[in-house]
């Protein structure tokens, strides 16, 4: 390997450029090459962060010039740059889903378990400080027995329509963080139970989709665990969870800017607006995440999520579909 970590990256969209930051901000590494099938969009990252620029994404798949690729580009490639990748005997972090076909998740799935290659899933909010430092108190015994995990997640408000028209639905693009995070607590869940809403907006339910859920999870020891999912929220973006066991009860509330409260005559304990964009909230667990993924790549373990964890993340986003559509308990197995 050379002194520095070369590292590839596919995808120059608001995540790819993320993982750029987040790649150029580290010491020991670099931005080697850059790739978009928009060749304007890895131009103007390269210039940004470094590395060269192509509109080819299977040419950075050259092991003589880089030691790890980061999979950002839209979902449908995500399966065949995850096989060149292990090809290429190159670790790869690939964002989720892993890709909204179970079909094809399984063409690969035997090829990935025997792969010796790090395959890295990018469900990031496993390493938001806030949700991590609860997994770790209940790993380590501090509530007992879990027993409800309660999981809230509402954005500020809908993507655009051309994303949403091409995300899998709400099940499979937002809830799937949610059921990562919930396999993160339990990781063998045996049924799903999901409804899904259409509260406000016209356009979501005329992509038949939905803009609102609630989704209830069984777990193999009957843990249970509840979540629920918006596309708005006025307040700002959303994000709760709650632990609780028999011996205690682990809670993450939302995220202001600071702890400043303001008390005066008409009000007291008035906080400042609970943050109101997804890169505000979890750019601490993006950067976290791909730190992960040097430790993973030097044999160090780590909470990544890996191929088989965006496998069942998406089992569980189509048995919620299913649900939702038919009113019925759908069982799962792992």
């Amino acid at each position: 390997m050379a002194d520095a970590l070369r590292v590839g990256l596919i995808g120059t969209g608001r995540i790819g450029v993320v993982h750029a930051k987040s790649v150029a901000s580290t010491p020991g590494v670099q931005l080697a090459v850059v790739a978009d099938v928009f060749l304007e969009g890895a131009e103007k990252t390269a210039m940004e962060f470094g590395g060269r620029a192509t509109s080819d994404p299977y040419s950075v798949f050259d092991k003589s010039k880089i030691d790890a690729v980061i999979v950002a580009s839209p979902t449908a490639t995500h399966i065949d740059l995850i096989e060149a990748a292990i090809d290429s005997g190159i670790p790869v972090m690939c964002e989720k889903p892993i890709d909204l076909d179970i079909s094809r998740v399984d063409s690969l799935r035997e090829k990935a378990a025997a792969s010796t290659v790090p395959i890295v899933l990018g469900f990031n909010r496993r390493f938001d400080p806030h949700f991590n430092s609860v997994h770790k108190k209940f790993t380590a015994g501090e509530i007992g027995k879990l027993e409800q995990l309660i999981i809230i997640s509402r954005d500020p408000a809908p993507a655009t329509n051309e994303y949403l028209a091409v995300s899998g639905g709400i099940f499979r693009d937002m809830t799937i963080h949610d059921f990562d995070m919930a396999r993160f607590f339990v990781p063998n869940i045996v049924s799903v139970t999901a409804n899904g809403f259409n509260h406000f907006s016209k356009d979501i339910k005329d992509m038949d989709d939905f803009d609102g859920t609630s989704v209830t999870l069984r777990g193999h020891n009957d843990e249970l665990i509840s979540i629920t999912n918006s596309r708005h929220a006025i307040f700002g973006f959303d994000q709760r969870l709650e632990a609780f066991g028999d011996k205690g009860m682990l809670r993450v509330e939302n995220v202001t800017d600071t702890t400043v409260r303001f008390f005066g005559e008409d009000a007291v304990e008035v906080k400042d607006p609970y943050q109101n964009f997804f890169l505000q909230r979890y750019m601490d667990s993006y950067r976290l995440e791909w730190m992960a993924f040097i430790s993973k790549i030097n044999g160090e373990a780590t909470d990544s999520p890996t191929f088989e964890d965006g496998r069942a993340a998406l089992v569980l986003a189509n048995a919620a579909l299913e649900s939702a559509r038919t009113g019925k308990t759908i069982q799962v197995s792992e």
